[in-house]
């Protein structure tokens, strides 16, 4: 016998020794024939542009990274429960994750909405940072504990537009009056400045503007924005969005399906939910540019900027905004004042850097 060989037999015999003394069995066929269910319900349509596709992607891949040892099962809104029931079913236990954006449960906890995006908050690298390296994921783990779930980043749009306004908004007076689709707290900021805000998924909006059940709407930016048509129904879009500077996606996870899982699942599901985090916002980067001028020289819409008095309105409302979810509970303050810390450090960082450079980058080449 080589000594290759000789080692070879050595190696496994010792190993079927080990098995025998305690009893475990080490079949690698038998392992690999197990296989970890789980069920994904999302708050977006099938194949989506961006948000939609983005969920899909995920869900792929998990299967991709696992080798098919976690079996994904994947619903679009309304083809297991509607868009706004993810967040029960996946809490039951009835489906084990849903994909979509946490801000959408403020009602059940105001905190919910720093896990997505608050007004004059964060952007996404400031929020990735704070999640990663500042203490925010242990924060939502304590908010999504309290519901049985357990949640991840798996998506990003950045910094979002201002919406789609169906006549010129030159002052905060402008706003009273108007009935505009705006969840989260962004859309209680505009409830101080006189809107009426409206809570709708994504696969109603169009309808609701173009029947002018609402005024004005806000989504996501011009790449996602482009396949949804707003253009068709109203005229004027304005930037910078106030309300969802950095918007970040969940994967939220029953948090009993979650503890059971080993820890190679948990990494696998973990690496997938960060590797499309970054993939989304990369996507949306790229795209955003592209889809804007379309808009512009195809369809004739005219972009606009909220004016400084416009948004010192908007950082006063949104202060108003803050001291009342601060005064709903102690966890609604904790994750508040732990968010205004890193927005104070992490905004006083990107003044010199990030943003910095590309405001004197855009001054220079007149961009």
């Amino acid at each position: 016998m080589s000594r290759r060989k000789f080692l070879h037999a050595g190696i496994a015999g010792a190993g079927a020794a080990a098995a025998a003394g305690t009893g475990l069995i080490t079949s690698a066929p038998a392992i690999a024939q197990e296989k970890t269910k789980l069920t994904i319900v999302s708050t977006w349509p099938r194949d989506f542009p961006g948000l939609g596709i983005s969920a899909q992607r995920l869900v792929a891949r998990i299967s991709e990274l696992s080798e098919g040892r976690i079996e994904t099962e994947y619903f679009a809104a309304g083809e297991r429960v509607g868009a706004f029931d993810s967040f029960d079913e996946v809490a039951s236990g009835n489906a084990q994750a849903y994909i979509a954006a946490d801000y959408y449960w403020k009602g059940k906890h105001p905190a919910w909405a720093y896990f997505t995006a608050v007004p004059m908050g964060l952007t996404t690298t400031e929020w990735t940072a704070w999640i990663k390296y500042g203490g925010g994921q242990a924060l939502w783990d304590e908010v999504a504990d309290g519901f049985g779930l357990k949640c991840l980043p798996c998506g990003s749009t950045g910094c979002q537009m201002g919406g789609w306004f169906n006549k010129e908004i030159e002052s905060a007076d402008d706003l009273k009056g108007l009935k505009m689709r705006i969840p989260g707290l962004g859309g209680d900021v505009m409830a101080k400045l006189g809107a009426s805000p409206v809570s709708l998924p994504g696969g109603q909006i169009y309808e609701n503007l173009v029947s002018g059940a609402i005024d004005a709407t806000e989504w996501v930016g011009p790449y996602n924005d482009y396949f949804m048509k707003f253009y068709e129904a109203a005229k004027y879009y304005y930037a910078p969005g106030m309300h969802e500077p950095g918007s970040s996606l969940s994967f939220g996870m029953n948090k009993e399906f979650w503890s059971g899982l080993s820890a190679w699942e948990q990494a696998i599901i973990t690496a997938a939910c960060y590797e499309e985090h970054a993939n989304s916002y990369d996507e949306a980067t790229a795209k955003n540019g592209e889809y804007l001028a379309k808009m512009v020289e195809e369809n004739g819409v005219e972009v606009r900027e909220f004016n400084d008095d416009i948004y010192d309105s908007f950082g006063e409302a949104a202060a108003e905004v803050f001291e009342e979810t601060r005064d709903h509970s102690a966890l609604a303050a904790k994750v508040h004042d732990a968010f205004d810390e890193a927005r104070t450090e992490l905004g006083g960082w990107m003044k010199y850097a990030g943003v910095g450079f590309s405001n004197q980058r855009n001054r220079v080449l007149d961009l």
